[in-house]
């Protein structure tokens, strides 16, 4: 056995050598009592450099590095062999070229059989690839750690399967505010509001995460000091590579700003569908109100004058009455309409509303009755605003009887005047509303209130909750067109049972207010003897028009379009005002035509009329400064009042019988004696018509001639009073065709008409009369009465 034994070990050593003679993973040498190399096998040189005659005899430190040298560390190594009998280190070896790697290093003691110290073996291996990727992963999961806990805009924590909170980055205390402490341990419901946890939603999350592997929503969660925020969630589970159940990640953001951002750009969609469809009524609405209006001045202006020849038949009185009533509510109609379209023609003054608001003080209480008792509350330094006065009453007028209609039984009308500022976080969702500073209007009642539903149409035209005939859905419409239009904003808020607020915001205006005029009495209708000419391309209410002028008094010409107009001004007839449809056919625009004819007759007046301006003449809705409008349609009382204000005096009191003539009929106007046969030459046909239309408004008869040529052929066939004739002809001098006409007729008197000096020095032999362009009406009579003297 001891033999064996031998044998035994003798061939493990044999072994042993040629293992380490051969193997190139690990150096392997011996090292003496004295620290010297004493073998080295070629793992030795292919590891740390040297060959086997570069090492042996060398101390076994040459291998360390130089400061492991300079701290005595190889004396430390073979101390703790000589103590303990083994060593076991890691660290930094030094190669041949003066390169280092990192070393795994086992030295072993080795004694003899006596135990005495003879040496040591040292085993070294390359573990840099297994260092640099331990490395790696701690860096890694460094950098993740400091990625995770940097992140501020998530919270990121660990759940354990139960759902309690094991871990807590940065983002997850600025989000919710709990420190790490204090959220460690706790479980994630703490982060739902009560109900939603009464409801299982937390419990849900983490076993459709479980179920899925991951879980995603959306909801209301509480920070730590009990406000809500808008959370995205997410929750994955965590499984080992068993599949087993480990824990949950879970990912929250706070979206509350990007869920406001999506309910504004919501309201902002919502916002210009409405404007769109606003716009687009609006636009309806102007186009047929021009028609519209131009039917029921028709309607009315022959109406009134029916009225005022039947005037003692008080059966056809009342009737009458009926139908100028009808035509009072459709005008009415049609004026809402353009309101809502924001349409009409605005006359904004800068006032304060609080005196605008006082003076309806007694109409308010009178219209809203007894039951119903009326507060106003005005803020001390309330600022002024830019808004048409007269347009705003009939607003808050209509709020009024709308409050009113929803106390059946009575109730408090509470009217608030105060200074606002809309901030760019309000008017985020109005496109058309710009922050800034306004005056605040609000009509408050304590009535049944509205629904969502229906606040939402309010201002829908036609829109309304009231029984059939009691309103026509338009008072809304028209105070949000007026607001609109006047650059402000108008909000609704109510609630079943509990009342209704509208609130006006007018912008603020940094001007000094103007003074509002007082109400006064109408008074009589008064007329005048001036010459008016109408410019109207409906033929009806061109006729209307000229009959309820003729009633008033005036000598009135006419003319369908700004063509015609610009021809009967410059044909020298003398007018005093022109009244012009404000759309007209043609490619003449009538502001331009109006402009072109206050040129050529500095004193001319102009009144414009209109059922819908179409921007002409009003501009940013508000109607150009200096121009007067007579809105369509219009009574014979209202053009009477306006043609006295544009002419600028107070005219002469009307006060005819019910069958009575007119003042025209009367003498009142410039009326010849003895009726004459008149044959007018004029190369302007506009003209032409013009003079011919003052003869016969005179009371005489007349015949039309282009030029020297038609007109011998008329007076070859017809006899004529008188001839005039402007000087310049087309085809023959004025003077020349007159010298004919006597010449074949020799008791034909004439008067000449021209824009050029008339012939003063010259003898033709027959007795004439000259008018001078432009003429009045009364000149012209006064030369046809003393045409023989």
């Amino acid at each position: 056995m001891h033999e064996s034994g031998i044998m035994q070990r003798e061939a493990y050593d044999d072994w042993a050598s040629q293992w380490v003679a051969s193997t190139e993973d690990y150096s392997v040498f011996l090292i003496t009592s004295e620290g010297d190399v004493a073998s080295w096998n070629p793992g030795g040189t292919r590891i740390e450099g040297y060959q086997l005659e570069e090492i042996i005899g060398r101390n076994f430190s040459t291998l360390y590095t130089d400061e492991d040298r300079g701290n005595g560390v190889p004396d430390a190594v073979l101390e703790s062999v000589l103590q303990r009998g083994r060593h076991e280190s890691e660290g930094w070896r030094r190669q041949k070229d003066g390169t280092h790697f990192w070393a795994s290093v086992v030295t072993t003691g080795l004694r003899d059989p006596r135990g005495e110290f003879r040496g040591a073996v040292q085993i070294v291996r390359d573990v840099g690839e297994k260092r640099r990727a331990h490395e790696a992963a701690i860096e890694s999961e460094r950098r993740f750690r400091l990625l995770v806990q940097g992140v501020t805009d998530y919270a990121i924590f660990m759940l354990s399967p139960e759902g309690y909170v094991t871990n807590w980055n940065s983002g997850a205390r600025r989000i919710k505010g709990y420190s790490e402490q204090e959220i460690i341990g706790s479980h994630f419901s703490r982060f739902y509001k009560p109900e939603d946890v009464a409801a299982g939603k937390p419990q849900r999350g983490l076993e459709t995460a479980a179920r899925e592997g991951r879980f995603e929503a959306e909801g209301w969660r509480v920070r730590r000091d009990g406000t809500t925020f808008w959370a995205h969630v997410v929750i994955h589970a965590i499984r080992d590579d068993e599949g087993t159940l480990i824990g949950f990640a879970k990912v929250t953001r706070d979206v509350t700003e990007r869920r406001q951002a999506s309910e504004m750009l919501e309201q902002t969609r919502a916002a210009l569908f409405q404007a769109q469809k606003m716009e687009a009524i609006g636009k309806l609405t102007g186009g047929v109100a021009h028609d519209f209006n131009n039917v029921l001045q028709v309607l009315r202006g022959n109406l009134e004058l029916l009225e005022n020849r039947h005037r003692r038949d008080n059966w056809s009185v009342e009737r009458l009455a009926h139908a100028i009533d009808a035509v009072e509510r459709g005008a009415k109609l049609a004026s809402q309409l353009l309101a809502f379209g924001r349409r009409q023609a605005l006359r904004p003054v800068v006032v304060n509303l609080a005196a605008m608001v006082r003076a309806m003080d007694s109409m308010l209480a009178r219209t809203l009755g007894e039951t119903v008792s009326v507060e106003t509350v005005v803020a001390a330094g309330l600022w002024n605003t830019l808004v048409d006065p007269h347009q705003l009453e009939n607003v808050l007028l209509n709020l009024a009887i709308n409050a009113r209609d929803a106390m059946p039984t009575g109730g408090r009308l509470t009217l608030e005047l105060a200074n606002a500022m809309l901030d760019d976080r309000y008017v985020g969702a109005l496109s058309d509303v710009p922050a800034g500073q306004y005056v605040m209007l609000a009509v408050t009642d304590t009535g049944v209130g509205m629904p969502p539903d229906v606040v939402e149409r309010a201002f829908d035209p036609f829109f309304t909750t009231k029984p059939e005939g009691l309103g026509t859905g338009l008072g809304l419409s028209m105070a949000y067109g007026l607001v609109k239009q006047s650059g402000g904003h108008i909000r609704i808020y109510s609630e079943l049972g509990h009342g209704t607020t509208v609130r006006i915001y007018l912008p603020r205006s940094m001007a000094n207010a103007v003074e509002l005029p007082s109400r006064q009495s109408k008074g009589g209708i008064t007329g005048g003897g001036e010459t008016v000419l109408v410019v109207e391309d409906d033929a009806k209410v061109q006729s209307t028009v000229v009959e309820m002028l003729a009633g008033l008094g005036y000598s009135v010409l006419k003319a369908d379009d700004a063509e015609q107009a610009l021809a009967v001004i410059r044909s020298g007839v003398h007018i005093d005002l022109l009244f012009t449809d404000v759309v007209m056919p043609g490619a003449l625009r009538s502001p331009e035509m109006a402009r072109q004819a206050v040129q050529l007759l500095p004193h001319l007046k102009v009144l414009f009329t209109s059922g819908y301006t179409q921007n002409a003449i009003v501009h940013g809705g508000r109607l150009d400064a200096g121009v007067e409008l007579l809105s369509k349609p219009y009574s014979q009382e209202e053009l009477a009042r306006k043609l006295r204000h544009v002419l600028g005096t107070p005219g002469d009191e009307i006060s005819g019988t019910a069958d009575g003539p007119s003042a025209a009929q009367t003498g009142d106007g410039p009326v010849s004696q003895v009726v004459l046969h008149v044959l007018v030459v004029e190369d302007d046909v506009a003209s032409l018509d013009a003079v011919c239309e003052l003869l016969e408004m005179l009371g005489h008869h007349t015949a039309k001639a282009a030029n020297a040529k038609q007109a011998m052929e008329q007076i070859g066939t017809e006899s004529f009073d008188v001839l005039l004739t402007d000087l310049n002809l087309p085809d023959v001098f004025g003077i020349d065709l007159a010298q004919q006409a006597v010449a074949a007729h020799p008791d034909l008197h004439v008067i000449f008409a021209s824009g050029d000096n008339l012939p003063t020095d010259v003898q033709l032999g027959f007795t004439w009369k000259g008018l001078r362009k432009p003429y009045t009406v009364d000149q012209l009579d006064v030369a046809l009465r003393t045409i023989g003297q």
